[in-house]
């Protein structure tokens, strides 16, 4: 049986990552991102967003500002840049799809 919750989790670090990626160089506050999350999951909550940022963030692949007005905007770190990349492997907990286009 499949772990939808671990799925969802997984997924979403991934989709975080490559919308922080395309909005390169540009920070991005985590209501754009949580608007991105509610496209996949409609029921994302601004906590998870949090949540997985914090992930990201304690792997070094995003850096996070967090503002007086409790606002958090988000980077991608030279990691985070590579691992979008497909220039590095990317370590379990982030479900980056398989490099299908390439030999």
């Amino acid at each position: 049986m499949a772990d939808w919750l671990k799925i969802r989790r997984e997924s979403l670090r991934w989709n975080l990552l490559n919308t922080l990626h395309y909005n390169r160089p540009y920070s991005m506050p985590e209501q754009r991102l949580l608007e991105v999350a509610i496209a996949l999951y409609p029921d994302s909550t601004p906590t998870e967003i949090r949540r997985e940022l914090s992930y990201l963030a304690d792997r070094a692949l995003l850096s996070l500002v967090r503002q007086p007005s409790g606002t958090w905007f988000a980077d991608l770190t030279r990691d985070g840049v590579d691992v979008c990349d497909y220039t590095v492997d990317c370590d379990p907990g982030i479900a980056r799809p398989v490099k299908y286009w390439e030999s």
